[in-house]
């Protein structure tokens, strides 16, 4: 038997020793996610550490691979939700947005139009008065000036808003092409913050998907209750920056047209009177990281972009001497008096924060504001107890297979046989290293596939096996047999593989959720199995030959 180069038997030991390092961490599964939690915990503390997860880091040594497979949600329990985003609440805030526009542009020709002031009208529509109805055309022409084209496919051609009159009200809304322009960058927008936040937060592999015209589905193994996901996701951390009016101590108080009366947070009993538009938000904001006051405390650092920086800046510039409400979630978390101007867009957010809080509040800020409210129609905690029944259920289901595939190779192939199993047992751990390192979820349809491989791994080395006994009755020796029954039978084997790596391909390609699951393992097993039964096994066969050198050999 022609001997394997050396680079080929020295490839084909690391990868195998590879293959055996990186699947180890799975077998201490929660020391080793306990280590990485606390790992992820320190860094996004930037270095500050709990005695509990210094404990927890220690658990396992840095120098070893530290991957693991991620667990489905059937495997692992975890939280459900399916939720419907209130739409209607981003025409309301576009038209509330578009406001100061329209008055400053129709102030432009105010000795033609007269007065102007903003009248009642539905949420997303915004109606404006003149007192000058006879000048209507040139409001409507300037006011209609400021519409743009809708940035969509199907908005080719078409702007943003309509503009029309009624009696002495110009009427301002948004048009259906935006209004359909509209729902899918807000629903995008509601997908990627969403991702943002429950990956920040830690958890491992969410499935995060649009159901619908408005709905969302999301699903997190691994944390705790439907309760927990929700109040992650339903804090909205809306940030904004507002003009005090006043302050007062009654919290019945009117705070006038087109103002808000919102509560302190650290001055209990205290409410602010700010305008109800903003001077920037949160969606103008770059970055947000945890950090320290003036007196060590901790506080969440902010920068805006360019946009909001020229607002922040020009903002501060004028009004020296007043105070400037920050504003989160409905909550004035601080009201500094502006003692000189801001011209760089940057600033600290102080309160009564914890490092934890600080660390979670700059997460929020850095994943964005959802842009719209969120109603939560289904939402299900699944149990670990649960999941674990399945795992129980797909190791009996493995180590049945795996019995029984061991028992029919060693008495169909003997000796040969047994260098099949070894073969099949590095396979199904180089999958599961592979399945580690890529972070890939395995679900209980994923177990049946690593199940199926199992079945199917050993295929090849059939091939192999009943090649090599066809030359033995040839009459070659035990090196020439092993030799020519590996050459001859690749060509069978590889037709065979291919054919199952398209239909693994194809399955992930046009299914979803179990099906996918299924496919991933499958299509994985079948390219570790060829290397396995390929290689590995005649690695080791060349390896009995040139130690024992015999004269016949049963197959």
């Amino acid at each position: 038997m022609t001997p394997t180069a050396l680079w080929k038997r020295a490839l084909i030991l690391i990868f195998c020793l590879w293959g055996l390092l990186a699947a180890m961490p799975n077998g201490f599964y929660p020391r080793v996610e306990a280590h990485n939690d606390a790992v992820t915990e320190i860094e996004k503390a930037e270095g500050v550490a709990t005695p509990e997860q210094e404990a927890a880091r220690a658990g396992w040594p840095s120098f070893l691979p530290s991957a693991l497979m991620n667990l489905g949600l059937d495997l692992r329990g975890g939280a459900h939700l399916l939720a419907r985003v209130e739409l209607a609440d981003v025409y309301k805030s576009r038209m509330d947005g578009l406001w100061p526009e329209v008055r400053d542009a129709l102030r432009g020709i105010r000795d033609q139009v007269g007065a102007v002031r903003r009248a009642p009208s539905p949420d997303g529509v915004l109606r404006v008065t003149i007192s000058n109805p006879e000048a209507m055309p040139a409001a409507l022409a300037a006011v209609q000036a400021l519409a743009t084209p809708v940035t969509s496919l199907t908005g080719v051609g078409h702007t943003d808003i309509e503009v029309t009159s009624d009696g002495a009200d110009i009427v301002v809304q948004l048009s259906e092409a935006e209004k359909r322009a509209t729902d899918d960058r807000t629903m995008q927008q509601s997908l990627e913050i969403i991702r943002n936040r429950v990956d920040q937060a830690g958890t491992r592999e969410p499935t995060i998907q649009r159901q619908g015209s408005d709905r969302i589905l999301i699903q997190v193994p691994g944390i705790g209750s439907a309760a927990e996901l929700k109040s992650l996701i339903g804090t909205t951390a809306k940030l904004t920056f507002h003009p005090v009016v006043g302050r007062t101590d009654n919290a019945g108080a009117s705070p006038g047209a087109r103002n808000l009366l919102l509560p302190s947070l650290d001055e209990k009993g205290i409410y602010y009177i700010i305008e109800e538009s903003p001077v920037v938000t949160g969606e103008e904001l770059r970055d947000a990281q945890p950090a320290f006051d003036q007196n060590s405390n901790p506080a969440v650092s902010f920068r805006f972009d360019g946009v909001g920086a020229r607002k922040f800046g020009d903002y501060t510039t004028n009004n020296v001497g007043k105070l400037f409400a920050i504003v989160l979630d409905d909550t004035v978390i601080s009201a500094p008096r502006i003692n000189q101007p801001i011209p760089g867009g940057s600033g600290i957010i102080t309160g009564s924060f914890t490092i934890e809080e600080a660390t979670q509040l700059a997460v929020l800020l850095r994943a964005g504001a959802l842009p719209a409210k969120m109603e939560f129609l289904e939402e299900r905690t699944i149990g670990p107890e649960l999941g674990a029944d399945s795992i129980e259920a797909g190791k009996k289901a493995a180590i049945i297979g795996a019995i029984a595939v061991i028992a029919y190779m060693v008495l169909s192939y003997g000796m040969f046989g047994w260098f099949a199993n070894i073969a099949l047992i590095l396979n199904v751990v180089i999958m599961i290293a592979v399945l580690s390192t890529i972070g890939a979820t395995l679900t209980l349809p994923g177990i049946a596939g690593i199940v199926l491989t199992m079945g199917m791994a050993v295929d090849a080395n059939v091939l192999i096996f009943e090649r090599i006994r066809e030359e033995l009755r040839a009459g070659l020796s035990p090196a020439k047999a092993c030799e020519a029954g590996f050459d001859r039978a690749f060509s069978a084997i590889m037709d065979a593989n291919i054919t199952g790596l398209l239909t693994g391909i194809i399955m992930y390609w046009v299914g979803s959720g179990p099906v996918r699951g299924f496919a991933v393992t499958f299509t994985l097993g079948i390219i570790t199995s060829m290397f396995t039964a390929v290689y590995v096994t005649r690695l080791v066969i060349e390896l009995y030959l040139n130690w024992k050198r015999p004269k016949a050999i049963v197959v």
